[in-house]
């Protein structure tokens, strides 16, 4: 079970920082992603963690102001967002895929194991 949260309204150029713990299962052997769906839009990839010791990656929409960590310890993965825009405001939410994952299959939602219920994110101008 993955349980999103940290989400919130926010002025543009403010920052926030989105927790997802899991629970059952640890994260150390799983791929975990962050997506977001805007208003009217379908759901969008926005950063993955290739499990433990693994690369990341992100959407060119939010290179150099996203980071995606995690902390195995606490089970929890963390996506850490600054410079917010309007164009940021969504539904975010996490998900994990259990062991490998390839670099031209992470962006899809449909190779994931599991989601989170979401965690909205307003932002105003």
């Amino acid at each position: 079970q993955l349980q999103a949260s940290g989400g919130g309204l926010v002025q543009a150029g403010g920052s926030l920082r989105l927790s997802c713990a899991a629970s059952g299962r640890a994260i150390r052997t799983y791929a975990m992603s962050w997506f977001r769906q805007a208003p009217g839009k379908e759901r969008a990839f926005v950063a993955v963690s290739i499990r433990s010791g693994g690369g990341t990656f992100y959407a060119d929409s939010v290179k150099g102001r996203f980071t995606i960590s995690r902390d195995n310890a606490k089970n929890t993965v963390y996506l850490q967002i600054s410079s917010l825009q309007p164009e940021d405001t969504a539904v975010y939410y996490c998900a994990a895929r259990y062991g490998l994952i390839s670099s031209s299959s992470y962006s899809s939602d449909s190779v994931y194991d599991y989601w989170g219920q979401g965690t909205e994110v307003t932002v105003s101008s």
